[in-house]
């Protein structure tokens, strides 16, 4: 019985794991020129990286080691294979080949590596910050990722002529990486996504980001990751600025 016990305490730490595998496999994806794959699997990592805490509060298996591994883990996941994602479409906006980049003289392609520094910044803040316990201060590093992948997602789809002029621009995306860096980092309260109670006056916030992205998926289904991202930050603000 307490070999099952033990052997059961382990299951959040080996879904940990996986999503830092499927991070890795994403990064490779997306150097292999394979966007869309990537994309796919940083969703992987962050359906395990939920499932993780779910299944570490399910079982209370919460360890110290297991708090480090999702740091870590993340970095990789919503950090790297994001930043390398960025890296990919800024070089493909500059019509550069695949066979030159960054140490064949091309060093604005550095300039997206910003943000897996700042997503490494950010999970460290996070793990140190005791007053994100049951929301967050400045972008949490999923949703950082999730809004990138969104613009790959939405660049093939049928709303293709609302993301291109964003995916083909080089400043865009130059601004775009330092924008997404500040919002790493920044003092902005957002807030958890966790439904506590289905009572509006309390859970107001949730289920109005929750019906806006219903809304936002029946009408861009497939490109609709982005703008869900960036309507939980003008949330965000909204309810920053009314709060205070």
């Amino acid at each position: 019985m307490n070999n099952i016990i033990r052997i059961l305490r382990h299951i959040p730490n080996g879904i940990t794991l996986l999503n830092l595998f499927s991070g890795c496999l994403s990064i490779v994806a997306a150097f292999e020129g394979h966007l869309e794959l990537a994309g796919l699997l940083i969703i992987v990592s962050g359906i395990l990286d939920f499932l993780d805490g779910f299944t570490a509060r399910l079982i209370g298996a919460y360890t110290q080691l297991g708090k480090e591994l999702d740091s870590l883990s993340d970095v990789v996941s919503f950090g790297v294979a994001p930043a390398v994602i960025l890296y990919h479409l800024l070089r493909n906006s500059l019509g550069i080949s695949n066979c030159h980049g960054i140490f064949q003289g091309h060093l604005i392609l550095i300039i997206p590596f910003v943000v897996a520094v700042f997503s490494s910044l950010r999970l460290g803040l996070f793990n140190i910050d005791e007053r994100q316990t049951s929301s967050f201060i400045g972008l949490p590093t999923p949703a950082n990722a999730f809004l990138i992948i969104g613009l790959v997602f939405g660049a093939n789809s049928t709303w293709a002529g609302l993301f291109n002029p964003i995916v083909s621009s080089p400043a865009v995306l130059i601004a775009l990486s330092f924008v997404l860096s500040f919002l790493l980092v920044c003092e902005l309260p957002m807030f958890s996504l966790k439904i506590k109670s289905l009572k509006p006056a309390i859970a107001y916030k949730q289920l109005t980001f929750i019906s806006g992205a219903i809304i936002f998926i029946a009408i861009f289904q497939k490109a609709s990751l982005s703008i869900i991202i960036v309507w939980y930050i003008i949330l965000s603000v909204i309810y920053y600025l009314w709060d205070k």
